[in-house]
C-alpha cells in the first residue's frame, strides 16, 4: 500500500496528510471537553493525542487511505480531522473490513459547514475505490450534529448497536449516496 496521502481541497478546506508539526493543534482538539463528550467521555491527554495522531497518520501506509488533516484554507490552521479508517473496532454489528468514516473538529470551527465539506471531499476520493463500496459511521445518539451530517452526507439505515458496553447508532453508506 502507499502511504502517500493525497491532498483534496474544496472552496474551504485543504484535506492532507496529519504531520508531526500538527502535534499541538491536533491535541487542543483532543483535549477540549466538547469534543470528547460524544468520542471518548474525556478529554485526552497529550500523550493519548499523540498516538492517536500516529494510528490516524499511519492508517495510509497500512490500509491505503485514512484520515486527513482538515486545514482553513483562509487561516492556514488545523480546523480538525476527517476521512475513514478501519479501527476492528469491537462491536455487535458486522463491519469487518469496512471503512468507518469519521470526523472530529475543534468548537472553534463548529456550525460553519466544515465537517460536511470535508467528509464530501472524502467520501468522493473513496467512492473511487474498491474498498469504498459501502461504509459505515458510529455516533453516540445524543450527538445531533454529527447525526445532521452523517445525514446530509448519505448515512442512513440506522440500527442501534453495542460499542465499549454502551448503545450508539450505527449508519450505512453505499456508493455515491
Amino acid at each position: 500500500m502507499s502511504d502517500a496521502v493525497p491532498v483534496l481541497r474544496t472552496e474551504r478546506l485543504i484535506l492532507r496528510g496529519l504531520t508531526a508539526d500538527d502535534a499541538d493543534a491536533f491535541a487542543a482538539i483532543w483535549a477540549h471537553r466538547g469534543v470528547a463528550r460524544y468520542i471518548t467521555g474525556k478529554p485526552s491527554s497529550p500523550a493519548e493525542s499523540w498516538g492517536r495522531l500516529l494510528r490516524l497518520a499511519g492508517g495510509w501506509a497500512l490500509l491505503g487511505y485514512g484520515y486527513w488533516a482538515v486545514v482553513e484554507a483562509e487561516s492556514g490552521r488545523l480546523a480538525g480531522m476527517a476521512g475513514l479508517a478501519d479501527f476492528q473496532r469491537e462491536i455487535d454489528a458486522d463491519v469487518a473490513g469496512l471503512p468507518e468514516a469519521g470526523w472530529v473538529f475543534h468548537p472553534e470551527f463548529h456550525g460553519r459547514g466544515y465537517a460536511t465539506e470535508a467528509m464530501r471531499a472524502a467520501l468522493a476520493w473513496m467512492d473511487d475505490r474498491p474498498e469504498g463500496a459501502r461504509s459505515w459511521c458510529l455516533i453516540h445518539p445524543d450527538n445531533a450534529a454529527s447525526l445532521k451530517v452523517a445525514a446530509k452526507l448519505g448515512y442512513g439505515q440506522a440500527q442501534e448497536a453495542l460499542f465499549d458496553g454502551a448503545a450508539t447508532t450505527l449508519l450505512w453508506r453505499a456508493r455515491g449516496a
